[in-house]
């Protein structure tokens, strides 16, 4: 296969993970050793997750393609890619427990459902509970009011049964 075509279909592989991810975040991963990289990639072995090292002149046609222009700038140099397709939160709590670990990958920048985020961004979103979590906050929130109600109508009914129980003890006494 020529070369051409060769980068042709990098490219073309590269713009479906972009379009197929819900998460794409890209970090400097230099002064990282191979076994460090190697318990990252462990970590990261979670449904629907990917971690590569790409070409960057493949990444920025890629980018270009997918409507990603405004990534290009941050993504100088050396870089290794994370694609998540399901959870946009756990990837990020591992690779942020790795920064706090070795002290040595560097996120730059972050695409969220098509949005572009910068580190801080991508660092607050790793510090959100995880989405089962958040599901049952959410939950719980909107049973709340329900709750009440059901326990003022309990309240209300019960008051009846005690006012009627008090005038049949009434009548029969």
């Amino acid at each position: 296969m020529p070369k051409i075509e060769e980068k042709q279909k990098i490219v073309k592989e590269i713009e479906g993970k972009l379009q197929d991810s819900m998460l794409v975040v890209f970090a400097d991963y230099r002064g990282i050793k191979v076994e460090e990289i190697t318990d990252l990639r462990n970590k990261l072995r979670m449904p629907g997750v990917e971690f590569k090292v790409l070409k960057n002149t493949m990444t920025e046609f890629a980018l270009q393609n997918t409507g990603n222009p405004e990534v290009i700038p941050h993504i100088v140099g050396p870089n290794v890619v994370l694609f998540s397709k399901e959870d946009p939160v756990s990837p990020t709590k591992v690779i942020y427990d790795f920064i706090k670990q070795y002290k040595k990958l560097e996120v730059k920048v972050a695409i969220l459902e098509g949005q572009m985020l910068l580190p801080d961004r991508v660092k607050a979103l790793s510090e959100l509970p995880p989405r089962e979590v958040l599901l049952a906050q959410v939950l719980g929130t909107m049973q709340a009011p329900i709750t009440s109600l059901v326990f003022v109508l309990n309240a209300n009914i019960g008051g009846l049964v005690n006012v009627l129980d008090q005038i049949r003890q009434q009548k029969a006494g």
